[in-house]
């Protein structure tokens, strides 16, 4: 009753911000992004019938007390497999946890897919999304490889799946890293924060489809640009909701702007680039592998940037153990 499964992080290029259903952990939009191959999480799930609770263990330390979402996964899989056992769930990043880079979709994903083999339950494509969503509403998309689409199908769920895959439109992805703290505030609650004080978040879920199937057209189209064009958008347009919330949700450092300025600088001078930022510090360069080397070297030219890890498009979750 033990596996073991590794899945990569996700960059959304359309941007979830806010829930339709916080307690369902349900989104108020649908969101795109690309699954990233250099960076991941690994994650080892046992169940055993001798324990008393869950226990977590996060890049070698165990946690004093286990995440209610992670509790809720696995009563899923309990439920599904008919068992109570307790689990011990054993997970390792090897880039910045908590800090703006996905650790809590990559992490759910692997999680999903270790129990669900660990149990030998199989489950298919849809029950992984569904249960994936109630850990961390971004998790379904690292299940996934390439570029992936998560929407909303109804009040009830969502439905998850790749647009295009990882070796069909290679991409390189350059993420200048400008702080390794947790950030202050999680993603969960400045999405509730912002649903419940901005002004502009109504405005948000209005406009925001259309930005989603003008940029799945651009990924049918191969339109670097366009795509683009819309990405830096959409991200802008959710850091002025974050940013219009009471209090202020301000997830950049200066070295994230300098970050942004200096990629629209490249781009002025003729190579095709463009940046998104999550909720936290980091920015993420993404361009054509021709271009890669010289993004990288720009972005670890600017001051305050502590390091940059460069990617290609990845895979989806698996199992490796």
């Amino acid at each position: 009753m033990r596996a073991t499964a590794i899945a990569q992080p996700n960059i959304a290029l359309i941007k979830y911000w806010g829930k339709r259903d916080s307690d369902r952990n349900l989104p108020a939009v649908g969101s795109l992004s690309v699954t990233l191959g250099s960076i991941g999480t690994r994650t080892t799930v046992e169940f055993d019938a001798a324990l008393d609770s869950d226990r977590v263990h996060i890049n070698e330390q165990e946690v004093e007390s286990v995440d209610r979402r992670v509790e809720k996964c696995l009563d899923r899989f309990r439920e599904k497999a008919a068992i109570a056992h307790k689990a011990v769930v054993t997970t390792a990043n090897d880039f910045p946890t908590g800090a703006g880079l996905a650790s809590s979709a990559s992490g759910f994903a692997a999680l999903v897919v270790a129990a669900d083999r660990a149990l030998d339950l199989n489950l298919g494509e849809d029950e992984l999304v569904d249960i994936a969503r109630t850990g961390s509403g971004s998790a379904p998309r690292s299940l996934y490889g390439g570029f992936v689409l998560l929407e909303n199908d109804s009040d009830d769920g969502i439905r998850c799946g790749s647009v295009l895959g990882p070796e069909t439109w290679p991409w390189s992805i350059i993420i200048a890293v400008t702080s390794e703290a947790p950030k202050k505030v999680s993603s969960t609650d400045g999405m509730e924060l912002s649903r419940t004080t901005s002004p502009y978040f109504s405005r948000w879920v209005e406009t925001h489809d259309a930005d989603l199937r003008a940029a799945v057209a651009s990924i049918e189209d191969r339109d670097f640009e366009k795509l683009g064009e819309l990405a830096e958008r959409n991200c802008l347009k959710m850091h002025a909701v974050a940013m219009t919330s009471r209090p202020p949700l301000l997830y950049w450092s200066g070295a994230t702007l300098e970050c942004a300025q200096n990629i629209r600088e490249l781009r002025k001078s003729g190579v095709p680039v463009f940046f998104s930022i999550d909720a936290g510090p980091q920015l993420k360069a993404f361009c054509l592998p021709d271009n890669s080397e010289e993004v990288r070297d720009s972005l670890e030219s600017v001051p305050g940037v502590l390091r940059v890890i460069s990617s290609e498009l990845g895979e989806g979750a698996r199992i490796v153990e």
